[in-house]
C-alpha cells in the first residue's frame, strides 16, 4: 500500500513538470499568430508616422513654390500641384485605412495589413519623389533669380 501511494503522488508532480515544460515550449516557439498580427499592424502604422512627420515640409515647399521667383513659373506651379496630389494620397490612405475587428480571421487580418503596407509604401514614393522633385525645381529657381537680380 505505501509503494501505492508513493507512486501516485508522485504522478501529479510529474504531471505539473511536464506541463510546465510544454507550456515553456509553446511559448518559446516564436510569435503566435496574435503577435504577428500586431506586428503587420505596427509596421504599418510605423510607415504612417513616418510620412506623417515629413507632411510639414511637404506643405512647406508647396508654400516656398507658390512664392518661388523665377522664369519657370509653369514649372513650380505643376510641382505644387504634385505635393497636393502627394498630400491627397496621404490623406486618401489615412481615410480608407480600418483596423479589422477582433472577429476577423488572423490570415484575413494579415491580408490585409500586407495590403495596407503595399498602400502605404506607395504613398511614401509619391511623397518622397515629389519632396526630391521640388527641392530641384527650388533650387533651380534660385540661382535664376539671383542672376535676375544682379
Amino acid at each position: 500500500m505505501t509503494y501505492l501511494c508513493r507512486v501516485f503522488t508522485f504522478r501529479p508532480s510529474l504531471l505539473l513538470a511536464v506541463g510546465c515544460a510544454a507550456l515553456v515550449a509553446a511559448c518559446s516557439s516564436g510569435p503566435n499568430e496574435q503577435q504577428q498580427v500586431e506586428a503587420a499592424e505596427k509596421a504599418v502604422l510605423a510607415s504612417h508616422d513616418t510620412l506623417m512627420a515629413q507632411m510639414g515640409q511637404l506643405y512647406d515647399l508647396r508654400q516656398q513654390l507658390q512664392k518661388a521667383p523665377g522664369p519657370d513659373t509653369v514649372l513650380a506651379g505643376r510641382q505644387r500641384r504634385s505635393l497636393l496630389r502627394a498630400d491627397a494620397a496621404m490623406m486618401g490612405w489615412m481615410h480608407q485605412y480600418r483596423k479589422p475587428a477582433d472577429s476577423v480571421a488572423t490570415e484575413a487580418k494579415l491580408r490585409y495589413f500586407a495590403g495596407q503596407q503595399q498602400k502605404i509604401d506607395s504613398v511614401g514614393r509619391l511623397m518622397r519623389q515629389n519632396l526630391d522633385s521640388a527641392k530641384l525645381v527650388l533650387q533651380l529657381a534660385t540661382p535664376a533669380a539671383n542672376s535676375s537680380a544682379q
